[in-house]
């Protein structure tokens, strides 16, 4: 099964290195691929955020396959243990679902339109991250999830 991450804004600074090894760790599980877009924001701007939203939301959109689960990842949504996320991604494996995508988006959020083409919500915590954070504790997650799926010692907790 194919597993990707679709997000706003790319990788600087200290996490970069954290992120790009959980990337190679999940790609033994799954067969991963990150896609970043554009987020449209200069520095220092001062944007509209529907209007930013609305610009990443055409960007997001055009990435997604014609089948699969998309998995918006949003406060909003339901909030899985490691090992939910886990069986969650078992499951679709065996319901022979192609492809898998997480959507991640940028300093707004994801728009209605994201959101509505979305098969599942999923909230990482209830407290607002960075790109960079939300997407190693993303990336993270997945690693683990395919550990446990192999009953691999990685995972410690229930």
């Amino acid at each position: 099964m194919k597993v990707t991450i679709l997000c706003v804004g790319g990788l600087k600074g200290p996490l970069e290195g954290a992120v790009k090894d959980y990337e190679e760790r999940a790609a033994r599980y799954w067969r991963l691929q990150t896609v970043e877009v554009d987020s449209g924001l200069g520095k220092g701007a001062r944007a509209n955020p529907m209007g930013v939203k609305k610009a990443e939301a055409s960007r997001l959109l055009s990435h997604l396959p014609e089948s699969g689960d998309i998995v918006a990842v949003t406060r909003g949504g339901t909030t899985m243990g490691s090992r939910e996320l886990a069986a969650f991604l078992e499951e679709r494996a065996l319901r022979s679902i192609p492809h898998v995508v997480f959507i991640l988006g940028g300093a707004f959020g994801l728009a209605e339109e994201v959101l509505n083409r979305s098969t599942t919500r999923l909230c990482l915590s209830a407290l607002t991250f960075p790109h960079e954070i939300a997407r190693l504790l993303l990336v993270e997650q997945l690693y683990r999830a395919g550990t446990i799926s192999r009953n691999e010692p990685y995972h410690k907790g229930p």
